[in-house]
């Protein structure tokens, strides 16, 4: 255990919001400092923090929704019992600063570290706030954004407050190597197309390439992370085509050998392929059941060249075959996603937690 500064680190729910932080917890414990975890009780998100040799407390947390539902009334008692077991936790332990990487499990560590006197600092990956990043910002020291444009999206009272870091990626994804992504595909020099729809995978995505596998192995190596839900569903793999229900230690390996991604577009899968020069053709989760965050980090990419948005199951094939065929399309939206991912995300939060100490 490290006995330099203590910081406490708050978020989960999802791989979404406990990678990053990672990222930003590995630039600090270079600097000497000492990280332990805040997160909710699921067994995923221990299991991700305490693999990255962090010190883990679970607590109570309650979903937050901006609609109505009767699970609301249920979650209030869950989030009071998760602020006060965030407040002993911290009392105890005495961190000189908590760093919320958001979901709706940050919210009562933060609100918590607030009531006793601790600074907050959080972070929002996406191109727009969540609701638990807008209740977050009301008690944090500092608020850091990934996008430039993002700035606007808080009340003019609060620039003040505000920083412009980029993403956290962990550090593997800077490193990586193709060669070793070949290797572990059993593929030489054929183009790889990886298909991502996130862990729990996107049936949408699914049923595209599914429907159309035999015109896409005729282009690609197609490589696909499909999800638990749908693995019954998947066709049985082949010389052309390589499914998998999730791709762990090897993606960033993997990513880097990737001559083409077609993925959801939640902040982490974006900045991810940004950071090894991936381009992108980008299926936002759209609909009633999310905020849009996915549609408007797709859309910042493709205005950036990065990548190309679509949601029509037969103009998504169309252009994933005329990439094949574009290899100057490819390399100049290779470029473009450089530029984004050359912005080390955890470095900078890494530098304004230790020049905020420092002062």
């Amino acid at each position: 255990m490290s006995n330099g500064p203590k910081i406490a680190f708050a978020g989960g729910g999802t791989g979404g919001h406990i990678y990053p932080g990672l990222a930003v917890a590995a630039k600090l414990k270079e600097k000497g400092c000492g990280i332990f975890w805040i997160g909710s009780n699921k067994e995923l998100d221990r299991r991700i923090v305490e693999g990255a040799d962090i010190r883990f407390f679970g607590i109570p947390s309650g979903k937050l929704r901006r609609y109505f539902s009767l699970q609301n009334f249920i979650d209030i008692f869950r989030i009071i019992a998760g602020f006060f077991a965030a407040r002993q936790i911290l009392k105890k332990e005495k961190p000189f600063l908590l760093f919320s990487k958001g979901g709706f499990v940050s919210v009562p560590p933060v609100i918590a570290a607030f009531s006793l006197n601790i600074p907050v600092f959080t972070h929002e990956s996406d191109f727009s706030p969540g609701l638990a990043t807008k209740i977050n910002s009301f008690f944090s020291k500092k608020i850091l954004v990934s996008y430039g444009e993002t700035v606007s999206k808080f009340k003019p009272r609060m620039g003040k407050k505000i920083a412009i870091t980029g993403n956290p990626v962990r550090q593997i994804f800077r490193s990586a190597d193709a060669e070793v992504g070949r290797r572990f595909l059993g593929i030489e020099k054929q183009p790889i197309l990886l298909v991502l729809g996130g862990s729990q995978g996107a049936k949408e995505i699914n049923n595209i390439v599914t429907d159309n596998l035999d015109t896409l192995t005729r282009f690609y190596m197609v490589v696909h992370q499909t999800g638990a839900m749908d693995a019954e569903k998947t066709p049985p793999g082949s010389l052309r085509y390589k499914p998998f229900q999730y791709i762990g230690e090897e993606m960033p390996h993997i990513l880097a050998a990737a001559t083409l991604v077609l993925s959801r577009s939640g902040a982490g899968t974006v900045w991810e392929c940004a950071t090894v020069g991936k381009p992108m053709l980008l299926v936002p989760l759209r609909g009633s059941g999310t905020r849009g965050d996915q549609v408007e980090n797709a859309l910042f990419f493709e205005r950036a060249g990065a990548a190309i948005v679509q949601t029509d199951a037969k103009s998504i094939t169309q252009t994933i075959v005329s990439l094949a065929e574009d290899e100057s399309k490819l390399r100049t939206m290779s470029v473009s996603a450089m530029k984004i991912g050359a912005i080390d995300g955890s470095e900078e939060i890494a530098r304004l937690i230790a020049n905020f100490r420092s002062n």
